[in-house]
C-alpha cells in the first residue's frame, strides 16, 4: 500500500485530503509544519509527499531541500501560489509536480498515480521509449521507425536523454538548463525553446500539437510515455 505523507497547517484540507486518500487505499500521514514534516519523513518512510509551502515555522522549499538530503521520494507541491517564479524554485529546489490550490481531488490523484508509478532508472540502464512512429534507444544512442532516417546532434540527444530517463516528471527550466549546458547558462530560456521545438520536430508526428514532448508553461518540461 503506498504511503503518503500530508504537510499542511490548513486542518480541514489536511482533513478532506486524509478522507479522500485513505478512501481510495492510501495509507496516510500528517504534518502541521516543516520540522514535523522532516522528523515524520525519517519515522514512517512515505512512498510520496504532498507539501503546502507557506508553512507557520519554515519555507515548504527549505522542506523539499530537507528531504533531498536524503531521500528521492516524490513531492508534489500543493500551495495557493500561483506565480511562475514560486513554481520553478519549488521544483528547482527538487519537487516532482506543483498544483495550484484550489483543485479537484481527481486532478491531484492524477499526479499522485503519475510520480508514483514512475521509475527513475539508473543513468546508465537501458532506457527504449517511444515518441510517434519513432523507437528510441538511448543505450545505443539509435532511433528507429518513421518515414525517414532522424539525425540529431549532441546536444539534442542530451536533452533528450535527461527527458527520458524521468517519465512523467515535470523537469524544471533552470535544472534542465544546468544539466544540458552547464550552470553559466541556467537563464538561458531560449535555448530550451529551441532545442526542444527541434525535437519536436523531428520525433513527434505533429509537432504543433505534441503528446509526448510537452511544455509547462512557465516551469518546465515532461516526457508523457
Amino acid at each position: 500500500m503506498t504511503r503518503i505523507l500530508v504537510v499542511d497547517d490548513e486542518p480541514q484540507i489536511v482533513r478532506a485530503l486524509s478522507i479522500n486518500l485513505r478512501a481510495r487505499k492510501y495509507e496516510v500521514d500528517t504534518a502541521p509544519d516543516g520540522v514535523s514534516a522532516l522528523r515524520a519523513a525519517t519515522r514512517v518512510r512515505p512512498d510520496l509527499v504532498i507539501l503546502d509551502l507557506g508553512l507557520p515555522d519554515m519555507e515548504g522549499n527549505d522542506v523539499i531541500r530537507g528531504l533531498r538530503g536524503w531521500t528521492t521520494v516524490p513531492i508534489i507541491v500543493v500551495s495557493g501560489r500561483s506565480g511562475n517564479q514560486e513554481k520553478v524554485s519549488a521544483l528547482d529546489a527538487g519537487a516532482d509536480d506543483y498544483i495550484t490550490k484550489p483543485f479537484s481531488i481527481d486532478e491531484l490523484l492524477a499526479r499522485i498515480r503519475a510520480v508514483t508509478r514512475r521509475v527513475q532508472p539508473a543513468d546508465d540502464a537501458p532506457v527504449i521509449a517511444t515518441i510517434g512512429d519513432h523507437t528510441i534507444d538511448l543505450a545505443a544512442r539509435s532511433i528507429t521507425g518513421g518515414d525517414a532516417e532522424v539525425h540529431l546532434s549532441p546536444t539534442e540527444w542530451q536533452l533528450l536523454d535527461h527527458l527520458l530517463r524521468h517519465p512523467d516528471k515535470l523537469l524544471g527550466r533552470t535544472a534542465l538548463l544546468k544539466e544540458v549546458w552547464g550552470p553559466q547558462y541556467a537563464t538561458e530560456t531560449n535555448y530550451l525553446r529551441q532545442y526542444m521545438a527541434r525535437l519536436r520536430r523531428k520525433l513527434e508526428t505533429d509537432p504543433a500539437r505534441p503528446r509526448h514532448l510537452l511544455t509547462e508553461p512557465g516551469m518546465g518540461y515532461r516526457f508523457r510515455p
